[in-house]
C-alpha cells in the first residue's frame, strides 16, 4: 500500500466507505424493521418475532467474529468482494419467501454482511497506516451515522408506504457495493 499515491488512497478510502453506506443503511433496514415485517407478513406476535430477530442478531455476532480471521486467511478484499456479491442474491429474495426461509436467508445475509466490517476497517487502516485513530472514527462514525439515517428515512418510507415495501426497495441495496 506504500507505492499508491495520495489520490488512488482518497478514491480507495471513498469507495470503502460507499460500501460501508450500503451496509449499514441496508442493515438499518434489517435490524431496526425486521421484527415490524414479520408481524406484518407473517401475522406473528411480539414474541415470536423477536424470537426471529434474535436468531439474525446471532448470525450477524458471528459474521463479525468470523470476519477478521477469514479476512487474515483468504485477504480483506476477497472478504468484501463476498460480502457484497455474496449477500446481493439473498438479499433481493428475501422480501418474497416463506418465514422458514426468511429465516433461513437472514441468517445468511447476517453473516455474510457483518463479516466484511472488520476486513473493510483494516483494508482503509493499511491504507493509511499513521492515521488509525482517524481511520477508526471515520468508519465507525460513518457506518453509526449511516444506519441513523437509514432508520429514519426508512421510517418516513415505511409510514407513507408500507414495511413490506422498504423491504422490497432495501433489498437492491447491498447492489450499490458493486461501485
Amino acid at each position: 500500500f506504500h507505492n499508491l499515491s495520495k489520490s488512488k488512497v482518497k478514491w480507495a478510502i471513498v469507495i470503502l466507505l460507499i460500501v460501508i453506506f450500503s451496509k449499514f443503511f441496508y442493515l438499518a433496514c434489517l435490524s431496526t424493521y425486521y421484527t415490524f415485517f414479520l408481524m406484518d407478513k407473517f401475522h406473528l406476535g411480539i414474541k415470536q418475532a423477536q424470537f426471529h430477530m434474535f436468531i439474525y442478531l446471532i448470525a450477524y455476532a458471528l459474521g463479525t467474529i468470523l470476519g477478521g480471521p477469514l479476512g487474515d486467511k483468504i485477504g480483506r478484499k476477497h472478504v468484501i468482494w463476498l460480502s457484497v456479491f455474496g449477500a446481493t442474491p439473498f438479499a433481493l429474495m428475501l422480501p418474497y419467501v416463506n418465514l422458514f426461509w426468511t429465516d433461513v436467508l437472514m441468517i445468511i445475509i447476517g453473516i455474510i454482511m457483518s463479516s466484511a466490517f472488520p476486513a473493510i476497517l483494516v483494508y482503509a487502516q493499511e491504507l493509511v497506516p499513521k492515521k488509525l485513530g482517524m481511520i477508526s472514527g471515520l468508519f465507525y462514525g460513518f457506518a453509526f451515522g449511516m444506519g441513523a439515517l437509514g432508520s429514519a428515512l426508512l421510517g418516513k418510507l415505511a409510514d407513507y408506504t408500507s414495511i413490506q415495501y422498504v423491504y422490497q426497495v432495501c433489498s437492491y441495496l447491498p447492489l450499490i457495493g458493486v461501485i
